[in-house]
């Protein structure tokens, strides 16, 4: 078995960094609704990135992918709100962790008797259940939601930095992102990522070969919700404000389409597909009426040009105009 640093680390180290200076220097360089934006995007890079894990590792289609999201920012906003001294840390992991749990216990039931469209259906059904309940419950605020959600204190022991303060929410959620997209790397280029791609391309092969085809589809499922919860714990404070529309299935629509823009088969093409998505709705912001229709229709265009996506399309420009392998060119005396 190869270890997993036979992956491209110092490729995908440079890129990280750069992505990430370039998200911490924005309060430098932008305006307050722009970083707002960015922090924004910093969440829903990680909700690409875990759906994507599930989808373009196992071949696990989730059409209500926002249901954990949601799970992951009401648990985080009513464990602190009854209990005012906990720690955020413990806070925003207590989070993942019952986002974990839920995905197990769905996925015990759903992944054996369900797969491909059924599991989809089930999983859309799933979010449409949440967002009913988020709104008929009135402890939650239904319609009108969850209201006062506080940026935390951050003891560090030595130290403490007040979240509230600034923009210091701001790098916490950007860092926090980074630690949470790192993990989802590490699954990817992991003995289990290799035994998951394994599961994408032919199950029955891959179970033949001994791998545990439901116990990994069940760990890659667990493992995306509980990122993805963890994600949802961080947006609440971010917004300081939750709905029930972060578990409507228009939310779960968003992780899809970052996946697809970008590229399923690049870890990097959900960064490309959030990054796109969140210009194009910026940039088209004034455009009452006609936002939706831009973003669709380039939305259209792209994946009707580039298949594999704005990754893919761009990889297959460069097999065939760029410069060519020497060796490939030899012909054999």
């Amino acid at each position: 078995m190869r270890s997993p640093l036979s992956a491209p680390i110092a490729r995908d180290a440079a890129i990280a960094f750069v992505v990430v200076s370039l998200l911490l220097a924005m309060p430098l360089i932008a305006s307050k609704g722009v970083v707002f934006v960015v922090g924004t995007l910093a969440l829903h890079i990680v909700f690409g990135l875990s759906w994507n894990l599930m989808f373009g590792q196992t071949g696990l289609v989730s059409f209500g992918h926002a249901s954990f999201f949601a799970v992951g920012g009401y648990f985080y906003a009513l464990v602190v709100r009854s209990f005012p001294d906990l720690h955020p840390l413990i806070g925003f992991l207590g989070a993942g962790a019952f986002g974990v749990v839920l995905a197990v216990v769905i996925g015990v039931i759903a992944l054996r008797r369900s797969l491909g469209v059924y599991f989809a259906i089930l999983t859309l059904a799933l979010s449409q259940i949440v967002y009913l309940f988020l709104a008929s419950f009135t402890p939650l605020g239904r319609e009108d939601g969850f209201t006062g959600i506080r940026r935390p204190l951050l003891d560090m022991g030595l130290f403490e930095v007040d979240l509230a303060q600034g923009d210091n929410y701001y790098v916490f959620v950007v860092l926090f992102s980074t630690v949470l997209c790192a993990i989802i790397w590490w699954v990817r280029y992991s003995q289990t990522g290799r035994a998951l791609r394994a599961i994408q391309q032919d199950p029955e092969r891959a179970a033949f070969l001994g791998i545990n085809v439901a116990g990994n589809r069940l760990l890659a499922f667990a493992v995306a919700s509980g990122v993805t919860a963890i994600a949802g714990a961080l947006y609440g404070p971010w917004l300081q404000l939750l709905t029930p529309d972060v578990a409507h299935w228009t939310l779960s629509a968003r992780p899809i389409l970052y996946s697809l823009l970008g590229g399923v088969q690049s870890f990097w093409g959900p960064v490309v597909g959030a990054a796109g998505f969140a210009i194009l709705e910026y940039g088209t912001r004034t455009l009452h009426g006609f936002s939706e229709i831009i973003i669709g229709s380039i939305l259209l265009v792209v994946v009707l040009l580039f298949p594999g996506g704005i990754l893919g399309g761009l990889a297959a420009l460069r097999r065939r105009f760029g410069p060519k392998d020497s060796a490939a060119k030899e012909t054999p005396r």
